[in-house]
């Protein structure tokens, strides 16, 4: 085994949010019987559509995982209740593919930390959920490989390999959540890993200098934003892709994280009903970082903005009774088209809409002291 925690990353108080999000227990307006009944059709058409392989027709253990990760975050466990099978045999798929090197991908090799980092994060999340054997040895094996090919500057390359220099914050942040869910699951992380990665991502933050005070020019003072390079792309993705870093890193009160919340809440505020098309508000990449970054903050951002996201992908929910094959779905043909792509919209707007049982191990842990000082930077 990789070993056992060295950081004292140990859960704290269960059933709060990251950041001081609302308590299950007070947020009774955080489910409405519309989000509770579109979920479960979400559910339903995941379940009905899977396939006998359990992959939804698709080679990517990323999106496969995200399948497993809709249910888990609903509560739905491997083997057990009315998903089991399903659960059961996404996990299955990944689980089976996993490489001796400890690689999560069997789709192009474009693609290796994209899918390796999406799927180790799911089985961080399984672990303890299921009594398959396969899971630990399979997660020690994944998070290996994510420290053994972080590259120089902290960052990491598209292919399973270590570099000079990584290459941008979408894939930094698949890495992020890994290992957090990694030692969430009691797995050692080298601190060396966990430093270098959060300068990393602080080196992707863009200040915006054309909108600075006079006389002042120090990147506090002036609006900026996460960018998807480090010298542009300063997108609502990289926007949340920044502040899910810095706090699953344990670096809550980093000043850049309100500077980016600022545009995201801007965005968000935006969003009004669509009925029926199928499309989830943002790209289903973006829905995935932003719903996060929202939950992690907390407080009267997790008030004021979840409300209007869960509306609206409610809204957009496709409804169609009589026809199995479409009914419950979110569908993306932005970045992934065909049956993969509708499981990529699926899951994610069903993880959304589950976030406030808050189920999942990385969505009940308080903020945890033990990173925050240790790895508190400037």
């Amino acid at each position: 085994m990789f070993g056992r925690i060295i950081l004292s990353l140990t859960v704290i108080v269960p059933w709060l949010g990251h950041g001081g999000a609302v308590r299950a227990d007070d947020g009774q307006w955080e489910i409405t019987p519309e989000s509770k009944a579109a979920l479960a059709r979400g559910l339903d058409w995941l379940a009905r559509n899977q396939g006998p392989k359990g992959n939804w027709d698709s080679n990517d253990l990323g999106l496969v995982s995200l399948g497993a990760l809709a249910f888990l975050a609903d509560g739905h466990t491997p083997g057990r209740g009315k998903y089991g099978d399903t659960v059961r045999r996404a996990l299955d798929y990944v689980l089976s593919n996993a490489k001796p090197s400890g690689l999560l991908n069997v789709a192009d090799g474009g693609r290796d930390m994209y899918n390796h980092g999406l799927a180790t994060f799911v089985l961080g999340q399984a672990h303890g959920m299921t009594s398959d054997e396969r899971v630990g040895p399979a997660l020690d094996g994944a998070l290996k490989l994510i420290v053994n090919t972080q590259c120089d500057d902290g960052g990491w390359d598209y292919k399973a390999r270590r570099t000079k220099k990584g290459h941008d914050l979408s894939l930094a942040v698949m890495q992020a959540k890994a290992l957090r869910s990694a030692v969430d699951s009691g797995f050692e992380v080298p601190p060396e890993v966990i430093e270098l990665a959060i300068k990393s991502v602080r080196s992707h933050y863009r200040p915006d200098k054309s909108k600075a005070k006079a006389g002042k020019v120090d990147e506090q003072s002036m609006p900026g934003q996460f960018t998807y390079s480090g010298g542009g792309g300063a997108t609502l993705a990289m926007a949340a892709c920044g502040v899910v870093c810095l706090q699953e890193f344990g670096q809550y009160d980093d000043w850049r994280i309100p500077k980016n919340m600022d545009a995201i809440a801007a965005e968000v505020r935006k969003l009004s009903p669509s009925k029926g098309t199928g499309q989830l508000p943002f790209d289903p990449y973006t829905m995935y970082y932003v719903g996060q970054a929202v939950y992690q903050r907390g407080g009267a951002e997790w008030a004021e903005l979840y409300p209007k996201l869960r509306d609206t992908i409610v809204s957009t929910q496709v409804r169609v009774p009589k026809d199995p094959k479409v009914d419950g779905l979110w569908h993306d043909n932005r970045r992934v088209s065909g049956k993969p792509g509708d499981l990529y919209a699926t899951s994610v707007g069903c993880f959304m809409l589950a976030i406030p049982n808050r189920y999942l191990p990385i969505l009940q842990e308080g903020k945890i002291d033990s990173l925050r000082s240790r790895f508190q930077q400037p």
